[in-house]
């Protein structure tokens, strides 16, 4: 027998920053914050990391598990800097260490800005 359960899917929260590109032209506002997010992942490490918070388990990751982008520790917490002023990430300090996660409608946000808008 066991013990494992089934927990039902709930669709997330989704707040995109703009419809779908297809549905309709961005406006200048829309046009900056998705460019912001673009542009923070536009960088080789970056987006490494960025690829290393959202896969680890759990979610999240310790600095200490995703620093081996073969760049030095100060560059990493730069680039990481630039993830959460791009509002990609979220982090959370725990004594030594500090913990990042994907901010929860970053993924979906960015998947239906892609997306080409549903066929009526």
């Amino acid at each position: 027998m066991s013990n494992v359960k089934s927990l039902p899917l709930v669709e997330p929260d989704i707040a995109p920053c703009c419809p779908p590109l297809d549905e309709r032209p961005l406006t200048a506002e829309e046009a900056e914050r998705t460019a912001v997010m673009f542009k923070a992942l536009g960088d080789p490490v970056r987006l490494r990391l960025f690829s290393s918070v959202a896969s680890h388990e759990g979610g999240e990751a310790c600095v200490c598990d995703i620093s081996d982008v073969g760049v030095s520790q100060p560059t990493v917490s730069h680039h990481l800097k630039k993830l959460k002023e791009a509002g990609l990430l979220s982090s959370e300090r725990r004594g030594t260490w500090v913990y990042y996660r994907v901010e929860p409608t970053v993924l979906a946000a960015m998947g239906a800005l892609l997306t080409q808008a549903a066929s009526a």
